[in-house]
Parts: C-alpha cells; structure tokens; sequence
C-alpha cells in the first residue's frame, strides 16, 4: 500500500480530528491508485480518453461496484480537466472527491476548489444513467458552475443539463435527461412536486394517458420532467440542508372567495396597526417572536373603523390580524429581510444575501408586508403540493455535500442525514491574518473607524472587501464612501446583473468593494501578483451575524490557495446582535453603557459578542429541532390514514 501524501500527513494530527485523519488516511490508497493511473490517462488522445469513459460506463451498468471503478474515473476526470482546462485536480481534491463518495459532507476551506472537487463524484456516479444533480443556493451558481465545468464532462462524452427558473418543462425534461444536471434545491424540489401532482392525476383518470399514447396524441408536458431519485451532491451543503432544510416549498391550489376577502382584511389592518402601543395596546413576547393584544388593545380594534366588507369577520380573526400586522412592522423591514421589486414583494435570504425568488413566508406573514408596502396584496391560498428540503434530499439513495463551514453543524449533519462531515486538509498552508477586533460605544463611531480605515489602506493600492449584514447598511456604507471620495462597487440584491463582473474585478489593485453576505458563497476573488505583494485582499466585517459559518464564508474570500490576506472584525455595542440574543432591555443596558462612555475601549467586550451569536445560534437550533419534529409527526400521521405527506397537506 501507498504512503500518505506527506503534505497531507503533516496536518492529519494537527487540525483533524483522529477519527477523521484514519479515513482520510483510508482513503489515502484510492489517490494513490488515482495517481498511479495518471502518466497512463496522459499519453491517451481526446479519442482514447473518450473510449475509456465509454468502457467504465459500460462496466457500471453491468454491475461492477462503484468503488471498483473509483481510481479509473477520477483519473480520467483529473485528466479532462487538466486537457480542456489547464485544471489538474490537486491530492486533496482527489482525497475531497473521494470522502463524497462515501456519502460525506465534505468541508474545503474557501478557495480550495470545491466547484472543480464536485466533477469527481458526480461523473463517477453518473455512469450507471440514473443522472447525478448537483444542487446548489442560486441560479446564477448553477448556470455558472456548469458551463465552467462542461468541458471536463464533454470530454468523457457526457452531457450537463442546467434547470433554471424561467424554464418550461419540456426545457427542463431535456436537462434532467443529461447525464449531469446542475440546479438549485428551490427548483428541484419544485419539480418533485409538479411531477407528483401530475402522476396523481394520472392515477384519478383526470387524463386517459394509455389512450393517448394508442392514438399518438399524449402531450409532451404532460409527462414528469424528473428521474428517480439517485445521486445529489449538494453544494453549500451547511446553507442547504439546515438553514433552509425546513423552509417548506408549496405550490398554491386555486383561491377560494373567501381568501380574496381576507385581501381587505390584511389592507385594513395595515392601515391601523401603528395606532397600537407597546405594553399598553399589546405586549411583545421577545424570545417567542409574538405579538399579544391586551384587552385595551382588543377594545382599540373592535371601534376602530372598519370597512363594510370585515361585517361578516369575526372578533377573533380581527385579533390575528392586526397581531400579525404589529408584528410585521416590529419584525420584517425593507432592504434587510425583503425589497420591493416590480411591485411585488422579494424576500432576501438572510444567508446568502440573495433574492430568495419563488418564496414567501408563512402563516399570512407575507400577504401582511404586501400590504404593509401597498402593493397588491397575493391571496394566501390552501396548498395542493408541499415538501421541505430535508425530505426531499432523504428521498435520494445516495447523498454528499461540500462547504467551507460544515463542522459546527457535523452532529446535526451525521444525525438527520447520515452523514459524515469530513475536514480536508489546504492545498498549501493558509496565510490569512487575524487584525485585532475592535468593538466601539456607538455605530456612527464604528462606520467612521471603518471609513477611516478603508482609507487608510486604499493608499496602499490593496483592494478592499466590506461585509454588510443587511442591503440599507451596505447603502448607508456606499454613502460614507462617497462621501470620502473613496470609489466603490456595491453589490447586493439590487445588482444581481452586474455581479458576475464586480467579483471579476474585486481583487484588482485599488479596488473597494461593500457586499452583503452575496460575496460570502460561491464567489471566488483571485488577486494578481502586484496585489499578493502588496499583501493581498483586506477583508473588513461590519457587523457579526447570526450564524459564525456566514462569519468564516465572509473571511474566507481572502488568503485563498495560499495567497496573503488579512480581515479585521468591527462591532459596537449598539449592533442588532445584541437584541436578537439577549432581548432589548438588555441591548438598551449596553447602548447606554456605550452612551455614557463615548470615548471608552470596549475591544475586551468580545466575549459578549461570542455568546450573543451562540444564543442564537443555538435558539435557531432548537426552532429547526421543533420544525422538523413537527414535519415528520405530520408525515407519520398522513401515512397511517393512507394519505400522500407531500400532497394531502393541511393547509
């Protein structure tokens, strides 16, 4: 047997854990198998490669394992990419492709080459004809990720499908038909449910199919788009399978007449919800999240004016409306958790800093900031198809993952999913700096230190990365800089068009550019040999967020493949965090403290900031925990009254 690579032996007992470091060291035969293979796959022309991956394909489907035919795949795989894209696979990619064949979630810090990692596993698993999908968080990753990568998979005579939202089903039956097909979680899942409806029915009669097909009349469109279930490997697997595991996708039934009533209702209680008072009209429970109307508030709504179409609406869901009205305006503010495009209402996903196209919130949560933001007011309608993320990816027979921040959630990962979470060693050791926090009284202090910092090092010709948590804060930082003088790219939701060319040109020299959480995930910011000189990307963080993954994606764009970078974390004590974590009387105690002491050190307060994030980290947690519990209690329920969970859902 092989030895394992010595720069992965030197960090096997240093940074990973021993349980892990024995796979990997496993695993470490099949890259000495891989590597074996590679003067052979070399001296083969375009013609012979191509023959060689027919061969295996035959191979996989007459039975022979997988694993058998893992070190050939890989090294042909290793060879494409090498031939079509001067990009050979790295050892650790190689031990990184293997650890997601053994259905793992593998975490490769940011810029190790997660994107090109992915063409392993999915071509070994592709061989069989089932298809292999590769689901990541948006459109603009899928179609990019694929035409990057389509020529590895051509050149071993395989097809890539790409699933994008605007597409029509016969577009997307031709993508799900390739060998390789790469889309988003969303529209996959949304595809499992049309296609299940449409399987129903067909089941009912409502469509005599085998008379159809007699007479040669079936309907292209009227046939499911969707294969079996087989192989998904799932790209920011951390983002996917649990901070949207229990985000539900749904598809509508037809409005009935009295869910175009309830429009008026939302209107009405839009109107009058600022009439109503904190601990006088109603009282605020901060941990639960809810809204209780006191009985001077009850008494408010009743003699409110009301238009004549509520007569018939009775007192109690006059109540819930306007509750869930004062709770919007507490709880979903424009330019942080939506924005208002085209008059309708966008929801900004708080991981990824994108538009979360296709979604709406729950339990009228929606239809009340529609109604809020005066735009036309879509009827909350009953619900014909509905599956959570988490289920859908549990249906697949065999499932991996890749991210840079996987290990804070491995129990969570190994326990609903079965799998492992597997920490693969850097290409070459990182660089990146740690600069001191610092952590000042007020915000306008804090944004100030930044400017001033920003600056600063833009004299030095070094290119600049400003993290935002929300779109108003990177709009209030774009304005600061201007003010300075200092020339800028912003990129949020907003400039979803220009994005592909803002990141192009982050790394360039002088160049500063302010981003929400959009530049946390999937984006890779190279840097030429002047700014490497000059010491690399500078990162700056305005703000700590919910969640330390988004944290560590944030300053992971500098020091990437062993390049130099620094980042520099800046919080105050007025930051939303603190609200979010311990309540706002707590938060008002610390804004006060920073208010009576403007000028005093608060860098040693970090701690607090450490355990506001882990509050809520941890209450996340538990609310995903209660989610799912539910979900699977409903699933069972359904079953044992011989009911379809995914489309007799209650509404």
């Amino acid at each position: 047997m092989g030895a394992i690579p010595s720069g992965i032996n030197r960090l096997f007992h240093s940074i990973i854990p021993l349980t892990t470091s024995g796979r990997l060291a496993r695993w470490s035969y099949e890259l000495d198998r891989v590597n074996a293979l590679e003067k052979r796959t070399q001296t083969l022309s375009d013609s012979e490669l191509r023959k060689e991956s027919l061969s295996l394909r035959y191979r996989a489907r007459s039975g022979e394992p997988f694993r058998l035919l893992l070190p050939e795949a890989y090294a042909l795989v290793r060879e494409a990419g090498r031939r079509t894209m001067d990009m050979r696979h790295f050892d650790v990619q190689i031990l990184g492709g293997t650890a997601m064949f053994y259905r793992s979630i593998v975490e490769m810090q940011t810029g190790e080459g997660k994107t090109l990692t992915a063409t392993l596993p999915m071509y070994l698993n592709a061989l069989i004809g089932k298809g292999a999908l590769l689901a990541t968080v948006n459109d603009y990753l899928a179609k990019r990720d694929a035409e990057w990568m389509e020529p590895i998979y051509n050149a071993l005579g395989m097809k890539v499908g790409i699933i994008q939202t605007e597409m029509q089903q016969d577009q997307r039956r031709e993508a799900y038909l390739c060998d390789v097909t790469y889309g988003t979680a969303k529209e996959f899942g949304f595809d499992f449910l049309r296609d299940r409806l449409l399987l129903r029915r067909i089941r009912e009669g409502e469509h005599d199919l085998l008379g159809a097909m007699l007479d040669g009349t079936v309907q292209e469109n009227e046939k499911p788009v969707q294969r079996e279930s087989f192989f998904a490997l799932i790209d920011e697997a951390d983002s996917i399978l649990i901070d949207e595991a229990s985000t539900p996708l749904i598809i509508s039934a037809l409005p009935t007449e009295d869910e175009k009533r309830e429009v008026e209702c939302y209107r009405w209680a839009a109107a009058v919800s600022s009439q109503f008072k904190e601990d006088l009209d109603y009282e605020y429970d901060h941990e639960k999240r809810k809204v209780e109307l006191t009985r001077a508030g009850r008494m408010k709504a009743r003699l409110i004016d009301k238009p004549s179409t509520l007569d018939d609406t009775g007192l109690y869901h006059i109540y819930e409306f306007v509750q869930r009205a004062i709770f919007v305006n507490r709880e979903y503010q424009r330019d942080e958790q939506y924005v208002v495009r085209k008059g309708e209402i966008v929801i900004v996903d708080e991981f990824t800093g994108r538009l979360g196209e296709g979604r709406k919130w729950r339990d009228g949560i929606h239809q009340a900031v529609e109604a809020k933001e005066g735009v036309e007011v879509t009827v909350a309608t009953g619900q014909a198809a509905r599956v959570t993320v988490q289920d859908y990816f549990l249906r697949f027979e065999n499932i991996a993952g890749m991210t840079g921040t996987a290990a804070a959630s491995k129990g969570e990962l190994r326990k609903i999913y079965r799998c492992k979470v597997i920490p693969v060693p850097t290409n070459r050791p990182p660089k990146r700096v740690k600069l001191p926090t610092r952590i000042f009284a007020a915000e306008s202090a804090k944004w100030n230190a930044i400017i001033q910092e920003v600056i600063e090092v833009h004299k030095t010709g070094r290119p600049i990365l400003i993290g935002t948590r929300t779109i108003d804060k990177s709009i209030i930082l774009a304005s600061l800089l201007k003010k300075a003088g200092i020339e800028h790219n912003v990129l949020n939701a907003y400039h979803v068009a220009e994005e592909a060319e803002i990141v192009a040109r982050a790394g360039e020299w002088g160049k500063v550019t302010v981003s929400t959480n959009m530049a946390g995930r999937g984006t890779d910011i190279k840097i030429p040999d002047t700014v490497k000189n000059l010491g690399g990307l500078h990162v700056i963080c305005t703000e700590m967020h919910e969640s330390a993954r988004i944290d560590r994606q944030l300053i992971g764009r500098c020091g990437r493949q062993g390049d130099p970078g620094t980042y520099r974390q800046y919080l105050s004590m007025e930051d939303e965090l603190l609200e979010k974590a311990f309540g706002p009387k707590k938060a008002k105690k610390y804004k006060k403290l920073g208010q009576r002491n403007p000028n005093r050190n608060f860098n040693r307060r970090i701690g607090l900031f450490r355990r506001a994030q882990r509050k809520v980290e941890t209450k996340s947690f538990r609310n995903r925990k209660t989610m799912l519990y539910y979900e699977k209690e409903r699933k069972k329920i359904q079953r044992s009254m011989g009911q379809d969970p995914y489309l007799d859902t209650p509404n």
